[in-house]
Order: structure tokens, then C-alpha cells, then sequence
């Protein structure tokens, strides 16, 4: 194993605890582990993100699985080169931070609702703004994409991909069903 592979089940491992010791969104005494796919390099990607000064702060609202509202702030966008083509994601910070540290990037594909969460995943992004360079870059690891508190149980609100965020192929990647 690589020190990539090691990262990735690293934090696997430290999140399978923290539900386990009854931080997450199931009962500790019934949680039995998340499942994942393999980890794949071929998944992750350290891309130029495209800031939207049009979206800069402006309130984005997303639909959630309980019919309310969940509002971000629009930020960029990011092109990913999947297997089958360049796909464009929105991408989404907390509102009132122009330079947040981490992003929000909600997603669909062709696994939700056979493989994964059917209403999609997330990924936490680390965002790296370089001291003059090109612009901001994004590191988006599908390895680390997981479900949302929602799919564990219905007392969590959780925002849903918009339908830019609907990718229409399969990525095989981060957290997956049981």
C-alpha cells in the first residue's frame, strides 16, 4: 500500500470511529462500519477553480430532502476530467467567506440510488490559495465523497446536488451503500 491508499483508509477508519463512539447520524450500539469503494488515485484531482464573480456571496438556495431550504453562497466552479469527459460542478462556500479553506461540492451519478445515497454525495474540498499564482486550486477527492447525515436517518435535513451537480456517469469512488 501506497501513502495515498494509507491516508485515505486512515481517515475511513477515523470516521468508522467517531460513529461508532455516537458522532454520527446512527446508533452507536447497531453501527457495524460504513462501506467504501477501493481507494483510486484515479480519483482525486488538484484543479484550477473558477471563481464566479457573479455568484461571489450571493445566496444560493438548495432544495433538501425534507422540502425546506438550505442557502450557501455561490463561489466557482470546477471542471473535472472524468472517465467519460470533462464535467463542470458548482462548487459552494459558507456564506460571508471569500476565501473559505474548504468547499462544498454536492454531486449525483450514475450510482445514486443503486451503489450510493439514491439523492447523492458530498465532498469537502481543501481549497490552496496560492500567493501569486493563477488562482485558487481545488483538491477534489472523490475518495473521500460520503452520504449525507440524511441518508442514515430522516431527522437530518441535508441539502441536494442542484442539477448541475448530476453527473451522468458512474463515479466509483468514496462511500457506496452496505
Amino acid at each position: 500500500m501506497g501513502a495515498y491508499e494509507d491516508a485515505v483508509l486512515d481517515y475511513r477508519r477515523r470516521k468508522d470511529e467517531h460513529f461508532a463512539a455516537g458522532g454520527g447520524p446512527v446508533e452507536a450500539a447497531t453501527f457495524q462500519g460504513l462501506h467504501y469503494y477501493p481507494p483510486d488515485e484515479a480519483w482525486a484531482f488538484t484543479l484550477p477553480l473558477t471563481l464566479r464573480p457573479q455568484d461571489a456571496g450571493t445566496e444560493v438556495t438548495l432544495a433538501t430532502n425534507t422540502g425546506e431550504t438550505r442557502t450557501m453562497a455561490g463561489f466557482a466552479e470546477v471542471t473535472v476530467p472524468l472517465p467519460g469527459g470533462q464535467h463542470t460542478l458548482l462548487v459552494f462556500a459558507p456564506l460571508g467567506e471569500n476565501r473559505p479553506a474548504r468547499v462544498f461540492v454536492p454531486f449525483r451519478d450514475a450510482t445514486s440510488g443503486m451503489e450510493t445515497y439514491g439523492a447523492g454525495r458530498y465532498v469537502d474540498a481543501p481549497v490552496d490559495w496560492q500567493l501569486g499564482g493563477d488562482g485558487p486550486l481545488i483538491r477534489l477527492d472523490f475518495n473521500l465523497a460520503y452520504h449525507p447525515y440524511c441518508a442514515y436517518s430522516p431527522a437530518w435535513v441535508c441539502p441536494l446536488p442542484p442539477r448541475e451537480n448530476w453527473l451522468p456517469e458512474q463515479v466509483a469512488a468514496g462511500e457506496k451503500l452496505g
